[in-house]
């Protein structure tokens, strides 16, 4: 069983930059595959990046170009890098962990959720 803990959600404003952590404890290890996910009012959760168990990325196509997504192994991290944010970014962030090994950004394949963190981009 994994914890996972988001941070680093903050209001900012249109053109900023802002990193997202999602710490993981438990049974963790370098074999799951990570994902964020992202909710805005109004509209279902939806895949924004995601990183396999080869290290194979994929974004949306909204923010290819502007986020990345990263890990650090030795310290159970997850990383979104947000750059050049748009109000149409705001939402509520969540990491996810996944036992496959390329589940991409399909929502059901994700298998252990954090509680999330808000961003706000005005």
């Amino acid at each position: 069983h994994v914890q996972l803990v988001e941070s680093g959600g903050v209001s900012v404003q249109a053109g900023g930059s802002l990193r997202l952590s999602c710490a993981a404890s438990g049974h963790t290890s370098s074999s799951y595959s990570w994902a964020w996910f992202r909710r805005s009012p109004g509209k279902e959760r939806e895949g924004v990046a995601s990183i396999d168990k080869n290290d194979r990325t994929s974004y949306k196509d909204s923010v290819t170009g502007r986020f990345t997504i990263s890990k650090d192994n030795a310290k159970n991290i997850l990383y979104l890098q947000m750059n050049n944010l748009k109000p149409e970014d705001t939402a509520m962030y969540y990491c996810a962990a996944s036992y496959r090994t390329t589940p991409g950004l399909i929502r059901r394949w994700y298998d252990y959720w954090g509680q999330g963190t808000q961003v706000t981009v005005s």
